[in-house]
Order: structure tokens, then C-alpha cells, then sequence
């Protein structure tokens, strides 16, 4: 559920501007990977301090994966899911699996770089079909996905802003 609220707030009130409810295949079709935390001792000039491998997994969020969400209430669903009839489509997103999978780093203590390791994805190219639902009486206007260029130019310039 993803959901967000005006910078000032209106008095003590922070309205909820516009919700996506979604199915999480949209967001990683891949439920596989179970993850666990890591840990070592033996970090610094004593060797006594703790290094833990917390990941941390920030996905796109469906605001920033398609276009026609905000100021809007909208479920995500995949494909085939039955849905109530009250619920009216609004659009199809076809998410496309990439041709390279991560699926190791190593972390350079030292230079504080990060080392990336890619093996082809078995699946690549594989699409997975989503659905945008309105309840009936909301707005209509259409969901559509977002290209990845799009996404990577808006999560670049993003990630810029935050150096």
C-alpha cells in the first residue's frame, strides 16, 4: 500500500492525496530469494567491532513506475485476478523481466565502493500482465506504465539530488 500526503500540512490534518494498492509481483516478480542478515566481529583498530550485512531493498514505487495515480485510489492487480464488480479497469501494465539479473556484491571497506555481479536472468524478456482497477464514481483517467528510460532518468536525476 503506498500512499502520500502534502509537504505543509493543513493544520494537524495530513490528507492521504492518492493511494496505490498493489499486488507485490508488480513491484519484484521474483518471491524467491529469501533474505537473511550477516554478521562479523573483528572490524577496526581493535578488532572488536561488530560489521552487520543489513540489506536494505528500496523498489520503484507504482507512483513511479506509471503514469495516472496521482490524486487518484488505485489497485494493482495481476492479471486474471477476479476482482469485485464495483471495480471498473482503468489499464493494462506489462512489466518486462530484464536480460541481466544481480545477484552478488562485495563492499571495498577501503575505497567505499560496491562491486556488482550479473548473471544472464533465465527469464528474460518474460512479461507479467497488470491490471489498474477505479472503484466506480472515482475519476477514469487511464493508468499507463512508465518506460524504463523514463524510470532511470527520474531515479537519476533522484539520485543525484541525494550526493
Amino acid at each position: 500500500m503506498f500512499g502520500r500526503y502534502p509537504v505543509n500540512p493543513d493544520g494537524n490534518r495530513y490528507p492521504v492525496l492518492d493511494l496505490v494498492l498493489c499486488h507485490g509481483s508488480f513491484l519484484n516478480a521474483d518471491n524467491t530469494y529469501v533474505h537473511k542478515n550477516k554478521s562479523f566481529r573483528g572490524f577496526g583498530s581493535y578488532g572488536d567491532i561488530l560489521v552487520r550485512d543489513r540489506k536494505m531493498y528500496v523498489a520503484p514505487t507504482p507512483f513511479a513506475l506509471a503514469e495516472g495515480t496521482a490524486h487518484r485510489r488505485t489497485l494493482i492487480l495481476p492479471e486474471g485476478h477476479e476482482v469485485d464488480a464495483d471495480l471498473v479497469e482503468v489499464g493494462t501494465l506489462i512489466r518486462r523481466e530484464v536480460d541481466q539479473v544481480v545477484v552478488a556484491y562485495n563492499f571495498d571497506l577501503r575505497t567505499n565502493e560496491i562491486a556488482i555481479t550479473h548473471v544472464p536472468n533465465p527469464r528474460a524478456g518474460r512479461e507479467h500482465v497488470f491490471k489498474a482497477y477505479r472503484a466506480a464514481g472515482d475519476p477514469m483517467d487511464a493508468v499507463v506504465l512508465r518506460t524504463r528510460s523514463q524510470f532511470l532518468a527520474d531515479m537519476g536525476a533522484e539520485a543525484a539530488e541525494d550526493e
